[in-house]
């Protein structure tokens, strides 16, 4: 019966974050990313309750179910990561606009000196965006960046992305 309330938590956690979005939006943010998404924690809680019960209902004992439910949990939590990381990085039929570069990584193509322009890619939804861009410090041809602002259709202000040393 604990497994199966479990489930039914988890199961209720997923529906709504389905339908209302991720309500641990904001909540996580120091944490990896969309592996602590609400429809991520929901389909692990879920799975691991169900599973634990489905076991339980063959005939194993808890020492054994709770293991089983775990496994469940994690496979069904693995499958809920990637299909979200896949829903929220695929294209779309939209037109892309420089707005939907802002917070984007990307590359400088054409090196970006103190006082002017340069030029960067970067890649929105599968599609690749070649933008002017602008850097409070010289950026040389390589450098991976990060769009800051948008200050025209055409343009953006980017920032080098932070590496920690060896």
């Amino acid at each position: 019966m604990t497994f199966l309330v479990i489930g039914t938590i988890g199961l209720v956690v997923l529906v709504v974050s389905l339908v209302a979005g991720d309500f641990f939006d904001g909540a996580l943010d120091a944490l990896a990313g969309d592996v602590f998404s609400s429809a991520v924690i929901g389909a692990v809680v879920a799975a691991t309750g169900f599973g634990g019960a489905t076991a339980q209902a063959l005939g194993a004992p808890t020492a054994v179910s709770i293991p089983i439910g775990l496994v469940a949990g994690g496979v069904f939590g693995w499958f809920a990561y990637w299909l979200t990381r896949l829903i929220r990085s695929g294209g779309s039929d939209d037109t892309l606009t420089t707005e939907d570069a802002l917070g984007r990584p990307g590359r400088v193509v054409t090196g970006i000196p103190a006082e002017g322009f340069g030029v960067v890619n970067i890649l929105v939804g599968g599609h690749t965006l070649r933008l002017n861009a602008r850097a409070d410090q010289p950026l040389d041809a390589g450098t991976e960046v990060h769009v800051t602002s948008v200050l025209s259709p055409t343009a953006v202000t980017v920032a080098p992305v932070w590496t920690p040393l060896p």
